[in-house]
């Protein structure tokens, strides 16, 4: 792997990371290393196993084989009745409660209003007192500029107010590190620029990203490290400098000359 500054402390680790469904290999031994304050976005085409690699480090999807660690901590597996699962539940609660993840297609609840959206974790998963999880909800709705949409419900909101509303309640846990499953996939092109503005600012503040993207000029100018999948495996990794520009990869070479 790539060692671009081992010093600062880990925040996920992934080590020869397969996974299958049935007999479909999607991720055939992938590794990653992403410290604090690290942007590290992963590219492929589609059915490269991008977010099946996402969904892996939150346990979405259980890793058929491989190693996770997450802000230090091993997660533990076992296997049931043929299946590969969790050690500890726990463990893995506490891991989740570490890491806002930010889907395509936002998953907001549509019975409950924005500022209810991002409530809803911090008190009855968390249990964060409601004053604080108020508190904590209302600055990070200022934060992402929604703070006019509190009260609003999202049918009523535009597909780029309604991700921001996404990002607002993966930031009201207060995570370690966030992860982004290609956030404008779903967004009109017109819409794209305002999500990805708020993740340029959050990149700025030094907050740990992992981010699944097709944005490509998006993710050479915001990430420290790149990762290029290709049939489920690393075919190229480096700074966007050595990704973008010194790919010894032909097939990378081909994907990212679209922004050249």
């Amino acid at each position: 792997m790539i060692d671009l500054h081992r010093s600062a402390a880990e925040a996920v680790v992934i080590e020869d990371l397969h996974k299958q469904f049935d007999d479909l290999k999607v991720l055939k031994g992938v590794s990653l290393h992403a410290n604090e304050g690290d942007v590290l976005s992963i590219i492929g085409a589609s059915g490269s196993g991008k977010s099946t690699l996402l969904r892996c480090i939150n346990l979405l999807e259980q890793p058929t084989s491989g190693e996770l660690r997450v802000n230090g901590e091993q997660i533990e597996f076992t296997v049931k009745r043929g299946v590969r699962v969790p050690k500890n539940m726990r463990q893995v609660e506490k891991m989740r409660s570490k890491l806002g993840m930010v889907f395509q297609n936002f998953n907001l609840w549509a019975h409950m209003t924005v500022l209810q959206n991002v409530m809803e974790v911090p008190v009855h998963v968390l249990k964060v007192p409601k004053a604080e999880a108020r508190e904590r909800a209302e600055a990070v709705l200022e934060r992402v500029g929604l703070s006019d949409k509190r009260d609003q419900y999202p049918a009523y909101l535009s597909g780029g107010q309604q991700q921001r509303a996404a990002i607002a309640r993966a930031l009201a846990i207060e995570p370690r590190v966030m992860l982004f499953d290609e956030p404008t996939s779903a967004l009109d092109p017109e819409l794209v620029g305002e999500v990805l503005k708020v993740i340029q600012d959050l990149a700025n503040e030094g907050r740990t990203m992992i981010l699944v993207t097709h944005e490509m000029k998006f993710a050479r100018d915001v990430s420290n490290q790149v990762l290029f999948l290709h049939e489920g495996l690393v075919e190229e990794e480096g700074t966007p400098q050595q990704v973008f520009y010194e790919t010894k990869s032909e097939r990378c070479k081909a994907f990212v000359s679209s922004i050249h």
